[in-house]
């Protein structure tokens, strides 16, 4: 055949809505071979990728900060509704790349008193400020912070007035008070404070995930005090893991529909924060978390200081771990606050630093990375704003339906075959496999009307969306079987779906055109005849 005619046949197979195919790709398709999905009597369909939408996908993409003391008028304050990017070449919208606000803040701000939670109070600043997070369309996370060295009375007066034991390191500041995690006071108290939490955020639709560990400074999960002093005795070891067992429990017990996350960290649950010397329990701890449910974020990525930054254990300890949980970053240093020039990459300037965090964030292949309140935040739009779309095309997870071969025309009660071919362009992985979702996405196609309503769904409960890695596509061969379908003409669509909610839904944004996908999420493939 020659190559004019080939490219008129393949003009007929492939929709108009896609753009013209590479001469290589209809040359592909000419051959009639794609692997385990040729099915003869098929008509095959190459579709091409979006490799720059933002996709807003569940543990996926841009996470913006919320700082403790802000309110909701921060949008404009800060800039956030109108930020200068790229040099000021370029106004931006910090939310219409970020998908999630994280706000790390302190019990006492979420329960003053006790039973007042901020999110029955309208008037509270805390209420304000996550109302206009959802205004934008936006899920939240958050981390409940107790420590009370650095940051004041993160825990609510009432609970050392109930009688719950606490280490006070500056006499003359005593409100801030740290209490022991292991005292039965703070537990009775902060247990009634997290199920009355994850009551109100135990949803998908408002929260994104939880960080659930929350002791020690900042609530980062190292320098953890158990005993006077902040002394380590024989018990020591035992606080550390009892505490471990008690906290995650307590999180995968109230929080059965949010991915949990904990901070990998050499010293976690110990009493110190820096040394290179790992503590031997660290990866037990961790382990525990797992078990538990939770996967992984690290507090200081770009930082290389093997004393106090991100170590070698920890790029050790988050590889055991690859395409197996996924991977949260926040990047460790504040180029307005920090002396990040002395960093031992030997940083020259804050671009350097955002240059730093993406790399780490691709040898991790993390799924998220961080804006960090206010200066952080203008660091990445004016001084690397070419890795924030960087992350959006090449992080993460970005699945697509690459090659699909489908019949023209069906009839009812008979059998078809499906062929279909998925490609990550990321360099992360869907996590379908955590406790939370427990493998419920699954692919489905349907038949959509002309009105795009779907018809009819036919989901392959056998195909794995958490096996899908970059540079290894996967491929499946799904059987339909249309039942009373009204003969006429159909779309084909197909949809990562959800099955456990009510009617399927697809739930996963494809990384194809959205000329292709339907208000209800389904990616239209060609037209159908039934008959």
């Amino acid at each position: 055949m020659k190559i004019s005619q080939t490219i008129t046949m393949i003009k007929t197979l492939v929709p108009r809505r896609f753009p013209v195919l590479t001469l290589l790709s209809i040359l592909i398709l000419a051959s009639g071979c794609k692997g385990g999905i040729a099915i003869p009597g098929n008509t095959e369909y190459e579709l091409p990728a979006d490799t720059v939408r933002v996709l807003d996908n569940p543990l996926n993409g841009w996470v913006m900060y919320l700082n403790r003391n802000w309110d909701e008028t921060f949008w404009e304050k800060q800039g956030y509704d109108r930020m200068p990017a790229d040099s000021g070449r370029l106004t931006v919208k910090v939310s219409d790349y970020a998908s999630v606000a994280y706000l790390r803040t302190s019990w006492a701000a979420m329960e003053p008193e006790e039973g007042k939670y901020f999110w029955k109070d309208p008037d509270s600043r805390l209420y304000r400020l996550l109302a206009s997070v959802r205004d934008r369309g936006m899920k939240i996370a958050f981390r409940v912070v107790v420590d009370g060295r650095d940051q004041g009375a993160n825990t609510p007066d009432y609970v050392f007035d109930a009688g719950a034991g606490y280490y006070l390191q500056d006499p003359g500041r005593p409100d801030r008070k740290t209490p022991y995690p292991q005292d039965p006071v703070f537990r009775k108290y902060y247990e009634k404070f997290i199920e009355a939490l994850a009551a109100e955020f135990n949803d998908p639709d408002v929260t994104a995930f939880v960080d659930g560990y929350g002791l020690g400074k900042w609530g980062e999960g190292h320098n953890v005090v158990y005993e006077p002093g902040n002394a380590v005795s024989d018990s020591t070891s035992y606080y550390k893991e009892n505490t471990m067992r008690w906290i995650t429990g307590l999180y995968s017990r109230t929080f059965t529909k949010i991915p949990l996350v904990i901070n990998y960290h050499r010293h976690i649950g110990a009493p110190v924060s820096e040394g290179r010397q790992v503590d031997p329990d660290s990866e037990r701890l961790l382990q525990i978390a797992i078990d538990n449910g939770y996967c992984l974020r690290a507090d200081s990525f770009g930082m290389n200081n093997q004393d106090w930054g991100y170590n070698d254990w920890e790029r050790s300890f988050v590889k055991k771990w690859a395409y197996r949980l996924p991977v949260i970053m926040e990047g460790g240093w504040i180029v307005g606050q920090h002396s990040w020039w002395n960093d031992p990459a030997g940083y020259k300037t804050p671009r350097d630093v955002r240059i730093g965090e993406f790399t780490t964030s691709q040898e991790e292949k993390v799924n998220m990375m961080d804006f960090r309140a206010g200066t952080e935040t203008t660091s990445w739009f004016n001084d690397a704003f070419d890795y924030v779309q960087k992350f959006i095309s090449e992080g993460g997870y970005r699945l697509y339906p690459s090659v699909v071969t489908a019949p023209a025309e069906m009839k009812n009660g008979k059998k078809y075959r499906i062929g279909h071919r998925w490609t990550n362009l990321g360099w992360g992985y869907f996590p379908d496999n955590i406790k939370q979702w427990n493998y419920s996405h699954k692919v489905a196609f349907a038949l959509l009307g002309k009105d795009g309503k779907c018809v009819a769904e036919f989901i392959d409960r056998d195909t794995d969306p958490s096996k899908w890695i970059k540079g290894k596509d996967t491929e499946y061969v799904s059987v339909v079987r249309p039942d009373n379908i009204p003969a006429g003409q159909y779309d084909l669509a197909v949809a990562i779906v959800d099955t456990s909610e009510e009617g399927n839904p697809p739930a996963i944004e494809l990384s194809l055109d959205e000329s292709v996908i339907t208000s209800d999420g389904w990616a239209k493939i060609a037209e159908v005849t039934v008959k």
